[in-house]
């Protein structure tokens, strides 16, 4: 399954829809298990939580920053407070034993936090479903399972204007959200949002379907 195959397969599904800034899986109950005609009332969400959740990840992002110079050793001998007090008032700074100056220190860059954000598993094989803007630009993303589990990601593809990426990491046996059929799906109805914000666990809310195949340019 290439990325075009992916990208293409999660546009029409109800599961490649951004909450809150993050990728979220939107579920319609009725996309993943046939309801009743009869039912009524609010629906209960418990039994597709349990369903879906393990396939919400988390997703880290770093980036390399490299750390200033330290600078040399002042050669006036006094220390920078001083040195600023001659300096705003005019009087000229006082001769001093020199000492030796110092070479710049350059250090090695330093892996910082780049951002957070939720994925869902698309495959058993690897690969990741987020948004374009958690990964773009990152030196490293990583992965966490709600087991836990950590791995590497790469990012396979990604498109700034749905806001859409795939990532793949090295695992197999994953559970993958079945994706849906979005021509299924009515406005109006039920949808559930899990989503894994801010390095939390599974967080869960729902509403209805606005609207379908609207262009927002």
């Amino acid at each position: 399954m290439d990325w075009k195959t992916l990208h293409s397969c999660a546009l029409a599904s109800v599961l490649a829809v951004g909450i809150g800034g993050t990728a979220a899986a939107l579920v319609a109950p009725s996309v993943v298990q046939a309801q009743p005609a009869s039912v009524r009332g609010l629906p209960d969400f418990t039994d597709l939580v349990e369903q879906v959740g393990p396939s919400v990840v988390n997703i880290r992002t770093l980036e390399k920053v490299s750390s200033p110079s330290v600078e040399g050793a002042s050669n006036s001998g006094m220390d920078e407070e001083m040195r600023e007090f001659f300096k705003r008032f005019g009087i000229p700074i006082p001769n001093a034993p020199r000492q030796p100056q110092r070479p710049p220190q350059r250090q090695q860059p330093e892996e910082q936090p780049r951002g957070v954000g939720s994925g869902f598993i698309l495959s058993a094989d690897g690969f990741v479903m987020t948004n374009a803007h958690v990964v773009e630009g990152a030196d490293e993303v990583l992965v966490t399972l709600t087991d836990s589990r950590e791995f590497k990601a790469k990012i396979v593809g990604l498109d700034k204007r749905t806001d859409v990426a795939v990532v793949k990491i090295q695992a197999s046996g994953l559970p993958a959200v079945k994706i849906g059929d979005v021509q299924r799906l009515k406005v109006g109805e039920w949808v559930m949002a899990i989503g894994s914000l801010f390095g939390l666990e599974n967080t869960v809310t729902a509403g209805i379907v606005s609207a379908k195949q609207r262009d927002t340019g």
